[in-house]
């Protein structure tokens, strides 16, 4: 008898039923323009207007009307698709000029476009891990997962370092010897947990025992610094760090990935790695979106001061009612649940009950015990917005029974 290929697949979804954390994806139209306003199309063939809490689109660039002029100006010039390859017909005049305005964005000699920040990640570390001789990859514990899979592509040694402990840090990179190749690998903005690397504090420990740091700034781009070139713009360190990773689908609201570092970093990249190589370039029209995207956020900082405001609004408003908002020094709202079927509930309820829309975020995204609901706010959500949100968690924790944060008592003034 034959395998049962279909029996093996539904054990494993057996299994993720069983769990409580088999995802459902909500079939979604944003609506030009009113970001966060969105259209749902529901089973029974009806819609729906919700406001989206959980967008990557941070700033709402993907909605604004010079980028979408941008686009359309492009499509019209030279049409959809790049022809093929980076290698043989892909490079377009617009992959040059955004390669090089994300270079100058952070202060290096050049950038190298990629279809996505995933890919961007797994090829360059997997192929620095290869081309330095007896590399080791010392990885923070939470990288995302992007970066772990481009560490094992490289099939190099690898420490994992405990989060953001830059003791631990020191400890491994003083027991590797001086002349062996060296890559510290970590983010600026965690985005489960919202808190920040201390990159200064990384890169001068890299630097004492002699090695190249490879920053992922793809929740900080565009949000942080001066000109968005991350947080570490923002921290005046940007000539500290050797590597940076960024992506056009978050803050610059369009897709694809980059890097930027040396020129001869880049060209060994761009030389070497397969998914690279291999892989149809980006559309014009995507990289023309992007490179107006990026030169506007260079350009002004109202966007980031807002955005910045709503995050803070938002955390007070729910830790004012007693609700589990996880401490976080960046944008990113995390409000922790606990437990995988509750956070699912509780996502369900705020869509079909209160038009609210915002994914659960389970195992293996997060460890189990920590399953959580992400909320990104926006320069566009509104005060109103941030009531209502409060006001529709505040209703379904109570029905839920599910615990709250004590507050301080009131100080009394005599």
């Amino acid at each position: 008898m034959s395998f049962d290929y279909q029996a093996a697949f539904t054990k494993a979804l057996g299994a993720v039923h069983s769990e409580g954390r088999y995802r459902v994806f909500a079939d979604l139209e944003r609506v030009r323009g009113r970001f966060p306003a969105a259209v749902i199309h529901k089973d029974d063939g009806t819609t729906e207007e919700v406001t989206v809490w959980c967008s990557n689109d941070y700033l709402g660039m993907g909605q604004n009307e010079e980028v979408l002029d941008a686009m359309k100006a492009a499509t019209d010039h030279v049409g959809a698709g790049a022809g093929g390859t980076r290698n043989i017909a892909g490079t377009t005049h617009y992959h040059v000029r955004l390669e090089e305005e994300l270079a100058s964005l952070h202060q290096k000699e050049a950038a190298l476009l990629f279809t996505s920040g995933y890919i961007a990640n797994e090829a360059t570390l997997s192929t620095l891990a290869k081309l330095l001789p007896n590399c080791v990859i010392l990885s923070d514990e939470l990288n995302h997962a992007s970066m772990i899979q481009g560490i094992k592509g490289g099939r190099c040694a690898k420490l994992i370092w405990r989060h953001n402990d830059v003791e631990h840090l020191e400890e491994l990179l003083s027991a590797l010897p001086v002349s062996q190749p060296k890559i510290v690998a970590f983010e600026s903005v965690y985005s489960m947990d919202g808190d920040i690397a201390p990159i200064e504090e990384i890169c001068r420990i890299a630097k004492k025992y002699g090695a190249l740091t490879y920053l992922d700034e793809v929740h900080g781009v565009g949000l942080y610094g001066e000109h968005g070139g991350g947080v570490a713009e923002r921290d005046g360190v940007l000539d500290m760090v050797d590597c940076i990773e960024g992506t056009l689908g978050k803050a610059i609201g369009v897709m694809g990935g980059y890097i930027a570092g040396s020129a001869e970093l880049v060209d060994a990249v761009r030389s070497y790695a397969s998914s690279f190589i291999f892989t149809t370039a980006l559309s014009p029209v995507l990289v023309a979106g992007a490179l107006k995207s990026v030169q506007l956020l260079k350009a002004g900082q109202d966007l980031r001061a807002r955005h910045q405001d709503r995050a803070a609004k938002l955390k007070a408003a729910l830790a004012e009612q007693g609700l589990p908002v996880m401490e976080s020094e960046s944008h990113i709202v995390p409000l922790m649940v606990g437990d995988p079927v509750h956070c699912k509930g509780i996502s369900d309820r705020l869509l079909n009950d209160f038009g609210i829309y915002v994914q659960p975020i389970n195992y293996p995204t997060v460890p189990k015990g920590t399953e959580r609901l992400r909320f990104s706010p926006s320069p566009l959500h509104t005060d109103e917005h941030i009531a209502y949100l409060v006001h529709a968690l505040d209703a379904l924790w109570t029905e839920c029974k599910l615990a709250r944060e004590e507050q301080p008592a009131p100080q009394v003034v005599a």
